[in-house]
Parts: structure tokens; C-alpha cells; sequence
């Protein structure tokens, strides 16, 4: 049976609107970085960056 606890619930965030628009999951042992993706922001209509803040529970 696989161990739990790894993963951990984080928000994304887009750099130019500062709304909180996804809440995914990382493993934080495979990936201690933050994580940087480019999605689709329904406030500012267009792709931009979105980066994880802060850890949700």
C-alpha cells in the first residue's frame, strides 16, 4: 500500500490579476520548487503565468 502524506494541495495564481484561479496537487519530494505554469485566466481572457502561493489544507 502506497504511503500517504506527499502530496499537498496548492493554489494557482496569475501574475498579472493576482486571482486565484486553480487549486491543484504536488508531491512535495519530487518537486521542492515552486510550480510555474501557463493556463487560461477567465479575468484578464488570455494565457499568462500562473504560480503556486501559499499551501492549502
Amino acid at each position: 500500500m502506497a504511503k500517504k502524506g506527499n502530496r499537498i494541495l496548492v493554489a494557482l495564481v496569475c501574475s498579472i490579476c493576482k486571482a486565484q484561479n486553480y487549486v491543484t496537487q504536488k508531491n512535495k519530494i519530487n518537486t521542492p520548487q515552486k510550480l510555474s505554469f501557463k493556463k487560461y485566466c477567465k479575468t484578464c481572457r488570455k494565457r499568462t503565468d500562473h504560480k503556486e502561493t501559499k499551501k492549502l489544507k
